[in-house]
């Protein structure tokens, strides 16, 4: 007999996994109704509470993972050094594991973490995640999750988040005041809350300005460099060619510059590029590069505390919030007025 666990259980209530687990342990935030509904499916579909999950309960590793999507980009570095400083402080040790963006590893990674190796988790999910029904089994195994940048709404637990939506806003808005009429938007997954919400930023301010958002200039591109050099070289081979760049991540901020370098295209004389980035080397390029800079270090520390918090205290579980830090449009030469030198 297949063996139910919190996931079935939620399915057939139809709430979400952290209702049903709070109900289960008689939680005081669940109405008593709720948890005599819960209580008899759960007994009705043969569900016995693992007592491998209680002993992962009171065992204690003092190690936290942290798993990101990859550690080539500028932000996830510096997230996780802010991280680490207060996990150390804290007198934990941290695991880090890249999942280079795919889901199959994504699920590996935390299907090993089951075992008891860590006592929680800080997570930005990958690019290619729909599913959650293995984060949802992490957390049934009671291994607390915090998320951060690219987070799960279905997962009830904090998530720290910067204001993706004015971000997206302030930098088309930025482009539009610096005279960009055909503003293309460079978009990746759409199953990232993150993308998403910079997307509707991106759309907000043309809709203000009365600009037209032209499907042919939302552009998706992807995981590969290689290809996403051509989409772009695509694009700027229209007649019509954009005559602003907003780049919803910073490796597509970078190609853009490699294109344009190939194709001698003049930024910013002909073309005004800004992104997000928290590239160091940023005030660098040449042209220097008009960025949204994602308050990276704080995001982990902050992420870092809230788990820590939690652990420290002994709680059943971290109360469901969104924690916003605030990004910062810094102003350089790529969108500047004139036709400098690239």
């Amino acid at each position: 007999m297949k063996k139910i666990g919190l996931t079935q259980l939620a399915k057939e209530l139809g709430v979400s996994v952290s209702t049903v687990s709070k109900a289960l342990r008689g939680s005081y935030e669940i109405g008593g109704d709720t948890q005599k509904k819960v209580q008899e499916m759960a007994e009705r579909m043969g569900y016995r509470a693992s007592p491998y999950a209680g002993h992962l309960r009171n065992h204690r590793s003092k190690t936290i993972a942290i798993i990101i999507p990859e550690m080539t980009n500028n932000f996830f570095v510096q997230a996780i050094t802010g991280a680490e400083s207060v996990v150390r402080e804290k007198g934990y040790h941290t695991l880090v594991y890249a999942t280079h963006d795919d889901y199959d590893t994504e699920v590996s990674i935390t299907k090993h973490l089951q075992s008891g190796r860590v006592d929680g988790v800080i997570m930005s999910i990958s690019e290619s995640t729909k599913n959650y029904s293995h984060l949802n089994e992490l957390t049934e195994s009671n291994i607390p999750i915090v998320f951060f940048d690219n987070i799960c709404h279905e997962i009830e637990t904090a998530k720290v988040i910067t204001n993706d939506f004015s971000s997206g806003f302030n930098a088309t808005e930025h482009l539009i005041k610096r005279g960009c009429k055909r503003i293309a938007y460079l978009s990746m997954s759409e199953h990232l809350s993150t993308i998403n919400k910079r997307k509707q930023g991106y759309l907000e301010a043309l809709n203000k300005y009365d600009i037209e958002a032209r499907a042919e200039l939302i552009v998706k591109c992807g995981l590969d460099d290689a290809a996403n050099y051509k989409v772009i070289k695509r694009l700027l081979n229209r007649k019509d060619r954009p005559d602003g760049i907003f780049a919803s991540i910073e490796s597509l901020a970078l190609t853009t510059y490699q294109v344009c370098n190939d194709m001698k295209i003049s930024i910013p004389g002909e073309l005004k590029v800004i992104g997000f980035s928290n590239l160091k080397i940023a005030g660098l390029l040449n042209p220097s590069l008009s960025t949204i800079t994602q308050p990276a270090l704080e995001m982990g520390k902050q992420a870092a505390a809230v788990l820590c918090k939690h652990l420290d205290k002994k709680r059943k579980d971290i109360p469901n919030e969104n924690i916003i830090i605030k990004s910062e449009l810094v102003i350089r030469d790529s969108t500047q007025l004139g036709n400098r030198a690239k």
